[in-house]
C-alpha cells in the first residue's frame, strides 16, 4: 500500500469524521471534501467498537474499505482513521492492529451521571468512597484560574462534585492512554489521542474540563482533541437543541481553555446534521475542531432506498418501528414510535419526508424536528444484521452506487460548509 494510503495522525488542523457503517459511503464523503475545499481534513475510516459490533465488521474490514475507495480516487492528501468510543486494552489492540491511529478514549462507564443533582447529604457520602480516586483535590482546593472569558474557582462543593462525577473516569482514561502509547511504541506505530467525556446527561463545565485537562498532562499525556458534553442537547439523527447564543458563549470558555491546556482540538460527538450549531464551533475554536458524523450516512443510504425501492424502503421503516424501543436504549433520543404515523397511512413521498427529512413545515411557518430519523438511526444495527433486509441493502446501494455518491456529496456539502 503506498504511504499516501496509510492514515496518518492530523494533528490540530480541522477534521471531519466521516462515519462508514456499510462500507460503502467514501466516495461520496470524498467528493463532498473535494468539493467544499478548505482546511478541513478527512477522517475517512471511523467506527466506534459498539458500530462494529451491531454491524459485525471488524476493524479490518472498516479501514479496508476506507483504503479501496481512496485508492479508486488517487487520494494524496493525509487522512485520518479513528478508533471510536474504546474502553479497553483489548479495543486498543484490536483496532491499532489494523491500522488505526487516531484513538478515542471513552470512560463514561466510569462517570456517576447524577452527580450535579446530588443534595448536600448525598453528595458527601458518595464524595467519601470518589476521595480515593481524585488525589488533586487539596491541591485545586482554594485555586482560581483566571481566563480571559472569567474566573475559575476551584470550591470544595466544585471539586467535590467533579471527584464524584469524573474521579474514576479521569483515572481509567490516563491508564487507557498509557497503553496506547505503550501498544504503539512496542509496534512502532503512530497515534494521537482523543478523550471523549460527551456521554453524559449533564454538560461538563468549564472547571471540570480544565480539571480533566490538566490530569492528563500532569500524566504526561498529550491530547490532540477534546470532547466535552456541551449545553443543549445533542440528540441523534436531529439538529441542535437549544439556546444557540447560550452554546456560543460556552463554546469559547472551553475553547479557551483547550487552547491554553493543549492547545488540543473540541471536538463534537453526535455532530451528524448539527447544522445550526456548526458557524458558532467553527468561530469559538477558530477552526481547532474535530467533528464526527456516522448515522447520517446511513440514513441517507436509506434515501437512496426511498428513491429507488419504495417498497423495501417502506419495509425497513416498520421493521425499524418494530425494534426502536429495543435499540435505543444507548442512545440519547428523545422521539417515540408511537408518535409517528405506520408507513400504511403515508403515502411514498410523505413516507421519505416523516422518517427522513430533519425539518417539516407547518401551518403556523415554524419548523419542527421530526422523530422519523431518529427511529431509522438507532435501529440501524438490527436492519444490516437481518438475514434478509441487510443484504437487501446492501444490494441496493452496490446497484445504485453513483446515486449514493451525489446523495452523500449534496449532503455532506452542506455540513462542510457551514463549518467555514
Amino acid at each position: 500500500m503506498s504511504d499516501k494510503l496509510v492514515p496518518q495522525p492530523l494533528g490540530i488542523e480541522p477534521s471531519f469524521g466521516f462515519g462508514d457503517r456499510l462500507g460503502s459511503a467514501t466516495a461520496g464523503h470524498l467528493t463532498a471534501l473535494n468539493e467544499a475545499g478548505g482546511p478541513i481534513r478527512g477522517i475517512f475510516a471511523q467506527q466506534s467498537i459498539r458500530e462494529m459490533t451491531r454491524t459485525n465488521r471488524t476493524a479490518e474490514q472498516v479501514m479496508q474499505c476506507a483504503v479501496e475507495a481512496l485508492q479508486s480516487d488517487s487520494y494524496a492528501l493525509p487522512w485520518g482513521a479513528d478508533a471510536d468510543h474504546l474502553k479497553t486494552p483489548e479495543d486498543v489492540q484490536r483496532t491499532m492492529a489494523a491500522g488505526f491511529v487516531f484513538f478515542t478514549l471513552d470512560p463514561s462507564g466510569d462517570v456517576d451521571q447524577q452527580a450535579d443533582s446530588y443534595d448536600e447529604a448525598t453528595l458527601q457520602g458518595k464524595f467519601a468512597t470518589a476521595r480515593e480516586w481524585a488525589p488533586w483535590y487539596d491541591a485545586y482546593l482554594g485555586q482560581t484560574i483566571h481566563l480571559d472569558s472569567g474566573p475559575l474557582e476551584f470550591e470544595a462543593n466544585t471539586l467535590q462534585r467533579a471527584a464524584v462525577k469524573y474521579g474514576k473516569a479521569i483515572l481509567s482514561a490516563i491508564k487507557l492512554a498509557k497503553f496506547v502509547e505503550s501498544e504503539a511504541l512496542r509496534l512502532g506505530r503512530p497515534f494521537e489521542l482523543e478523550l471523549s467525556v460527551d456521554e453524559t446527561d449533564q454538560p461538563t463545565t468549564a472547571a471540570e474540563h480544565y480539571l480533566i485537562a490538566d490530569q492528563f498532562r500532569q500524566a504526561g499525556v498529550k491530547l490532540v482533541s477534546l470532547a466535552p458534553r456541551f449545553i443543549g442537547d445533542f440528540e441523534k439523527g436531529v439538529d441542535f437543541k437549544g439556546e444557540l447564543a447560550a452554546l456560543e458563549e460556552s463554546l469559547a470558555v472551553h475553547a479557551e481553555i483547550a487552547e491554553r491546556m493543549g492547545p488540543y482540538k473540541l471536538s463534537l460527538h453526535s455532530g451528524s446534521d448539527k447544522l445550526t450549531m456548526y458557524p458558532a464551533l467553527a468561530r469559538a475554536t477558530q477552526g481547532r475542531f474535530h467533528v464526527k458524523t456516522a448515522g447520517t450516512s446511513y440514513l441517507e443510504a436509506l434515501r437512496v432506498a426511498a428513491h429507488k425501492d419504495p417498497a423495501f424502503f417502506r419495509e425497513v421503516v416498520d421493521f425499524s418501528r418494530n425494534h426502536f424501543d429495543e435499540d435505543k436504549a444507548t442512545y440519547h433520543v428523545s422521539a417515540e414510535v408511537a408518535t409517528l404515523p405506520p408507513s400504511a397511512e403515508l403515502d411514498d413521498t410523505k413516507l421519505e419526508q416523516v422518517y427522513l427529512e430533519r425539518w417539516c413545515d407547518v401551518p403556523a411557518g415554524r419548523g419542527f424536528v421530526e422523530p422519523g430519523r431518529q427511529v431509522l438511526h438507532c435501529t440501524f444495527g438490527s436492519v444490516v444484521t437481518d438475514s434478509k433486509l441487510g443484504p437487501q441493502l446492501t444490494a441496493l446501494l452496490t446497484e445504485h452506487a453513483d446515486v449514493y455518491t451525489e446523495i452523500l456529496r449534496e449532503h455532506f456539502v452542506r455540513h462542510l460548509h457551514a463549518l467555514r
